[in-house]
């Protein structure tokens, strides 16, 4: 018990460390917003002229908001393992390293100061659908469900990275590799089109990835109002994302070596 509650609470002290990086620096915030409008603003906007694509008695606007929203989150919390390499070489980490502070404290704060930073994406996309005319479903439900979702997603994404940080331990490579894993992570989901019309090795594919789990919770609270399979996206979600946390507290020392 003393343990776990040490790691709550160093995880509180990173996460607020990074959070007031964040305040410290807001530009980021406002580069972040970019991307989601072009998404939905150009992408989404194009596309919803074709009907190409069944959307099950939606707009094609409203059916990519909930994947927008994911893929701004993920591309968000998957270079939180750029920052791991960049403390590596100012000398920071290996000081955190040294510290009684628990691994996976120094994991856990990371993912929440992602969830912080993914629930600045929630209010970007929702004011741009707002703009846009999107018809979303706010409610008391629907917003803490939201949130929920984000920061397990964001959690998820940033354990991944920082695994992939341990192993390729340069700036230079972690970008090129951090491309390669999102894109088809997101195309491989159903973030812009649904599973069914993927040929059925893409499918299969689609059914393992967690993006499509939070998609799909995503979609189920903002646009469907069909939320049965939400409690089996959040369980999943939450089971990966803990399971990526003591993969990645295990991994974390391997930057510095």
């Amino acid at each position: 018990m003393n343990y776990i509650n040490q790691v709550l609470k160093k995880s509180y002290f990173m996460a607020e460390m990074e959070v007031r990086k964040l305040l410290h620096d807001p530009t980021e915030l406002a580069t972040r917003a970019i991307q989601p409008i072009l998404w939905l603003g150009i992408f989404g906007e194009a596309l919803s002229k074709v009907r190409a694509i069944p959307t099950h008695g939606l707009t094609y606007l409203q059916f990519i908001t909930p994947g927008v929203l994911t893929q701004s989150v993920v591309f968000t919390a998957i270079f939180f393992g750029l920052s791991i390499i960049w403390e590596r070489d100012m000398g920071v980490l290996q000081k955190f390293l040294v510290s009684p502070t628990p691994r996976l404290a120094l994991v856990w704060g990371k993912m929440a100061s992602a969830g912080v930073r993914g629930m600045t994406q929630i209010v970007i996309v929702f004011l741009f659908a707002l703009l846009l005319n999107i018809k979303l479903n706010i409610s008391l439900i629907s917003i803490p469900g939201t949130i929920v979702l984000v920061v397990l997603g964001s959690g998820f994404f940033t354990g991944l990275s920082m695994i992939i940080a341990s192993l390729v331990k340069t700036r230079e490579r972690f970008m090129g590799i951090g491309q390669v894993i999102t894109l088809p992570l997101f195309f491989a989901s159903n973030a812009i089109y649904p599973i069914q019309i993927m040929p059925q090795w893409l499918q299969v594919v689609a059914n393992i990835n967690p993006l499509s789990y939070m998609v799909d919770g995503l979609r189920s609270l903002l646009v469907s109002n069909s939320p049965g399979q939400l409690p089996v996206d959040i369980g999943i979600l939450l089971v990966v994302t803990f399971l990526i946390s003591l993969l990645s507290a295990y991994m974390y020392p391997k930057v510095v070596v």
